[in-house]
C-alpha cells in the first residue's frame, strides 16, 4: 500500500536525505510509482522512485524551515539597520543653509513564483524591507502566458521569474533545453517580457536551481541562474531584486557588487548587470 501522498515532506535515502522535499504529485511510469519533488528551502525540482523516499521527522522539518526564517530575519534586520527606511518617506537635508526635502523611490518589483509557500515568504521579505513589490504565485509553465498582462497592469521596474528547476540528467545535456525541468518556461517568459519592454528599461532576473543560464541570458535576462548548474538558495532571486531596487539609478550594478551576499556567489547567479532603480527627488 502506498504510504506517500501529495504534500508529504520527504528525503531521498540514496542521497542521505540531504535535501528536504515536498511531494508535488505521484505518477506511474512503466508500472512503477515515482514522486515529483520540490525543495522546501532550495529552488530545485526532482523526481524519485517511491521506494527511495522516507518521511522526514516533524522536528527536523520545523528546524529546517525555522533556519530559513532566521536567516531571512537576520538579513532584514541588518539591512534595516543600515537604512532606516527604503520606502518613499520624506527626509530633510541641508544644502547651502537651506532646508530641502527629498523623496526616495525604490524600484517597483513584480515577482512571479511557481511555489505558493515561496510566494508568501517572498512577499513578507520585500514588505519587511519597505520595498514596493507585487508577488504572484503562478506555475512555471503558465508564467509566459500571463506575464504580459501582468506587466501591463503593474508596469514594474524589475521582474523576477522563478520557482523550481533542475537538470533531469545531471552532468550531461548542458545545452539541451529539454534536459531542464522548467528552464524553457522561464526562457519563454523572458522573451515575452522583452517583447513588452519596448523601451528596454525592465531589469529581469530569471531561473532557479540548475537552470540553463546561457539560454536565459540570451533570451534577455539581466541576471540569471545557474552558471555552474548548482542549487541556489531560496533567497537568491530576492537579493538580486532588492539590490537593483535600492541601488541609485545613476549606478550600474553587476553581480560582482553583491555576489558575496549570495549563497554560492557567481556560481549560482550571473549576468550582464543593470542600472539601479532607486530614484531620489528633491522637493
Amino acid at each position: 500500500m502506498n504510504k506517500f501522498k501529495k504534500g508529504d515532506i520527504v528525503g531521498r535515502k540514496s542521497y542521505g536525505k540531504d535535501i528536504i522535499f515536498s511531494i508535488e504529485k505521484i505518477i506511474n511510469i512503466d508500472n512503477k510509482q515515482f514522486a515529483i519533488l520540490k525543495g522546501i528551502t532550495i529552488r530545485v525540482k526532482a523526481d524519485s522512485p517511491l521506494n527511495d523516499l522516507v518521511l522526514v521527522e516533524k522536528n527536523r522539518i520545523n528546524n529546517h524551515i525555522r533556519s530559513l526564517d532566521i536567516k531571512l530575519e537576520k538579513r532584514i534586520n541588518e539591512i534595516n539597520k543600515l537604512s532606516k527606511s527604503t520606502s518613499s518617506k520624506f527626509k530633510r537635508v541641508a544644502l547651502k543653509d537651506n532646508l530641502l526635502r527629498e523623496r526616495v523611490y525604490t524600484g517597483k518589483i513584480l515577482h512571479l513564483d511557481g511555489d505558493k509557500k515561496y510566494t508568501e515568504k517572498s512577499y513578507r521579505y520585500y514588505k519587511s524591507l519597505g520595498l514596493n513589490a507585487i508577488v504572484k504565485n503562478i506555475p512555471e509553465n503558465k508564467q509566459s502566458f500571463m506575464v504580459q498582462s501582468l506587466l501591463d497592469r503593474y508596469n514594474p521596474d524589475i521582474l523576477v521569474i522563478t520557482g523550481h528547476d533542475g537538470m533531469i540528467k545531471s552532468g550531461t545535456g548542458y545545452n539541451d533545453i529539454y534536459n531542464y525541468r522548467n528552464s524553457r518556461h522561464f526562457m519563454d517568459t523572458v522573451k515575452k517580457s522583452r517583447q513588452w519592454d519596448v523601451n528596454k528599461k525592465l531589469v529581469i532576473f530569471a531561473g532557479a536551481c540548475q537552470s540553463y543560464f546561457e539560454a536565459l541570458i540570451s533570451a534577455g535576462a539581466n541576471f540569471a541562474s545557474s552558471p555552474a548548474r548548482i542549487l541556489i538558495d531560496f533567497a537568491d532571486p530576492l537579493i538580486v531584486a532588492e539590490k537593483v531596487a535600492t541601488t541609485e539609478n545613476y549606478k550600474y550594478l553587476t553581480i560582482n557588487d553583491f555576489s558575496n551576499e549570495l549563497r554560492d556567489g557567481i556560481k549560482g547567479v550571473g549576468g550582464t548587470g543593470a542600472k539601479g532603480k532607486k530614484e531620489i527627488i528633491l522637493l
